[in-house]
């Protein structure tokens, strides 16, 4: 089996917490999808500075655009899917569970009032507009991915060996139980 770790979740669930968690946890290179789309949105003349930058005007701009513009999508997934199948690395990607076979997939689930209340304290915004921001993303993640490559992002779990409800956890539970389940695989 190969020594990867895919996590996967909702917007602003926890998964880059979690990510470099088990990265330290277990020896492994912890990376982000978002960064490698970030990557693809600098070459476009974008300022993507921050972790919450997708958050921002600018970051909604570049992903409104990825709308009419499948490329950029493709393009990351090839990049994560190489780096992945080289192992030694967990990578936060909403679509790499969907297009890999190895490794161990994780899934973070959680109510979007739960993740909202995660964006609210990381991101220094009222509750209302995270709510807000959490929703569309999600419900343009969702729209996306199905027209991309025909999967239904957050109701088709079956790819997933591990699923862990957040909702009710602290950072350092949800981050304990993905540890102690990756252990009994690894």
């Amino acid at each position: 089996m190969i020594k990867s770790i895919v996590i996967s979740g909702p917007p602003a669930i926890g998964k880059t917490t979690v990510s470099k968690g088990l990265a330290k946890e277990f020896g492994l290179q912890s990376l982000s999808g978002g960064d490698v789309l970030k990557d693809f949105a600098q070459e476009q003349g974008f300022q993507t500075g921050g972790d919450d930058w997708w958050d921002t005007k600018d970051g909604m701009k570049f992903l409104n655009q990825r709308k009419d513009n499948y490329e950029f999508d493709r393009k990351v997934d090839e990049k994560l899917k190489d780096i992945f199948l080289k192992g030694n690395v967990v990578i936060t990607s909403y679509t790499l569970p969907w297009l890999v076979k190895d490794g161990v997939k994780i899934w973070l689930a959680g109510s979007q009032e739960n993740s909202a209340k995660r964006m609210q304290i990381r991101d220094n915004m009222p509750l209302l507009e995270a709510l807000d921001i959490v929703k569309k993303r999600y419900e343009e993640n969702k729209n996306l991915y199905k027209k991309l490559y025909g999967f239904d992002f957050g109701d088709d779990l079956s790819v997933f060996d591990i699923i862990i409800d957040t909702d009710g956890l602290d950072a350092s539970k949800v981050l304990t139980t993905a540890i102690e389940k990756v252990h009994k695989i690894f």
